[in-house]
């Protein structure tokens, strides 16, 4: 008997170490540690990685005829800025995340300086080099940071844990999120961002460094030329005494400048004058509000429209009066239209002024919001256009009404329809008739910051107009949304838009209008609450 008590025993204490290590991996403890580890080696892995980028993610390279220093951050939505001081910056959607691309273009030392004005042709020739350059910055940028990142975790890892096996793992998981990190953004490259920028600078270097408006494929080839002509501007501006380049244009490409509700402030007219003369503007386009009260005093005020020397395609806003639309057709270079048609650098166009005269909002019932009928008077006013449009001996280009809400009899009449009133810049289409050409609509936000009321919220309204390209064939191909800050402000943002297929139009939204009987009970602050933006004009 004692001898089997003594093999039970013994059985049973070469079984319990066992059951006693299995119970010990399984208990709650045992697995809060661990995964305290494995959250420890994730957190020390990141804050290695983003260190090590921080520290090591920059190269110095030649790019073309420029020392740049190229910088990698880490980022969420990805991107480039090329940053060109003092001129301004790009800013490119050329991938996407988790890395952020810093490309800033020194200046040019004195004797290679020299040497580009002495043989203007030698910035064609630098410039041609200037894929070559980038392509292998990024590339030691790239292999820079992958060793950077990869460095610091091991060293962060040595530091917090002082275990090898586990500072081995920090550094073979740091080496493959930032690997993964760069293919991701290897391969979301978008070769066409380069040909829709976003300009932040001084609106006089804008056109210059971003250059002409072209169509572009999405292939290597057009960016490479893309690149080399985005250089060979900028090397054209550091090495200009006096004046700006003047960019050409394409062939046969028409430039428009559109404008609305200036609200009689003089600073809009300093940046019209700015944007014609900077970006050789064939025809400028207002669609209305001009003044702020229609009065006779502020007649005056459309005196700077013949300064301009550019033809000046005018229609009456709200809170333009009779007065004030015979004022600017006294202007030698205006066109006043209301329901009418004219031909202007080979364009067609066809406006109609705002059927309400509403300078005060406060005492008229008509100016303080889309009711039904008022969107009966701006509903009229487009079909009224749209029948002129359809009689129109010659195809009609462009259609102006104030009021957007004027837009909808006009879907299918013409390609494109411009409107201001609401201080909000939009871009939609209609929605389309069966068997017609579709219809974009632009309503332009207000050239002028709103005028006084422009400062009554917080931040000033910002000043807009847009550049519009129209290629051989009169359709829109390519448009610029150029944006100052507010009133006294003078940064400028500028954005590039291509449109792939100028007769399909801009992949935007549609946007339905007001239709005579539909819901348009205006809102608190005079807007519609269906159908379209908030008019504050």
């Amino acid at each position: 008997m004692d001898g089997q008590e003594n093999e039970q025993h013994g059985t049973g204490d070469e079984t319990a170490p066992e059951d006693r290590r299995a119970h010990r991996r399984w208990r709650p403890g045992t697995v809060l540690r661990r995964l305290g580890v494995v959250l420890a080696l994730l957190v020390v892995t990141l804050a290695g990685v983003v260190a090590g980028t921080y520290a090591g993610g920059h190269v110095g390279t030649d790019i073309g005829p420029f020392r740049a220093q190229l910088n990698l951050s880490p980022s969420l939505s990805g991107g480039t800025t090329v940053d060109i001081p003092p001129l301004g910056a790009l800013l490119l959607d050329s991938h996407d995340g988790p890395a952020y691309l810093t490309v800033e273009l020194g200046a040019l030392d004195q004797r290679r300086t020299e040497a580009l004005i002495d043989d203007p042709a030698s910035i064609s020739r630098a410039s041609q080099s200037a894929v070559e350059d980038v392509r292998t910055g990024v590339m030691r940028l790239g292999l820079k940071t992958l060793a950077s990142a990869v460095l610091a975790t091991l060293l962060l890892a040595g530091l917090v844990f002082r275990d090898a096996r586990r500072t081995a793992w920090a550094g073979g998981l740091a080496l493959v999120v930032t690997a993964g990190s760069l293919g991701l953004a290897a391969a979301t490259i978008r070769p066409q961002a380069i040909e829709e920028p976003r300009y932040e600078g001084l609106l006089v270097n804008a056109p210059a460094i971003v250059g002409d408006a072209r169509r572009i494929a999405n292939d290597y080839t057009k960016y490479a030329e893309q690149l080399q002509r985005l250089v060979g501007n900028v090397s054209k501006l550091y090495t200009t005494v006096s004046a700006l380049p003047v960019v050409q244009p394409s062939p046969g490409t028409t430039r428009v400048l559109h404008v609305s509700d200036m609200h009689l402030n003089p600073t809009g007219w300093q940046l019209i004058r700015t944007v014609v003369e900077q970006f050789n503007i064939d025809v400028v386009i207002d669609t209305g509000d001009i003044t702020d009260w229609g009065s006779e005093p502020e007649a005056s005020f459309v005196g700077s429209i013949g300064l301009l020397k550019k033809p000046y395609v005018y229609i009456r806003g709200n809170h333009d009066s009779g007065k004030t639309a015979a004022a600017v057709a006294a202007q030698p270079n205006a066109v006043v239209l209301d329901n009418s048609t004219t031909t202007v650098a080979g364009l067609t166009i066809a406006g109609i002024g705002d059927p309400r005269f509403t300078p005060d909002k406060e005492t008229s019932p008509a100016g303080s919001g889309l009711t039904k009928v008022v969107a009966d008077q701006v509903i009229g006013a487009g079909e009224q256009l749209a029948a002129t449009v359809k009689a129109s001996p010659k195809p009609v280009n462009i259609a102006l009404v104030h009021d957007p809400a004027s837009a909808g009899p006009l879907s299918g009449t013409c390609p494109l329809v411009l409107a201001g009133h609401t201080h909000a810049r939009q871009v939609s289409k209609l929605p389309q008739v069966p068997d017609k050409q579709p219809t974009q609509l632009f309503v332009e936000g207000s050239t002028g910051g709103a005028g006084l009321r422009g400062l009554e919220g917080e931040k000033p309204t910002p000043l807009s107009m847009s550049v519009l390209y129209f290629d051989q064939q009169k359709l829109l191909q390519a448009y610029d949304d150029i944006t100052v800050g507010g009133t006294g402000q003078s940064q400028v943002n500028l954005e590039r838009h291509i449109i792939q297929d100028p007769k399909k139009g801009d992949r935007v939204p549609v946007t339905p209008t007001p239709t005579r009987g539909g819901p348009v009970s205006p809102a608190p602050n005079g807007s519609p609450t269906t159908a379209t933006p908030s008019p504050t004009g």
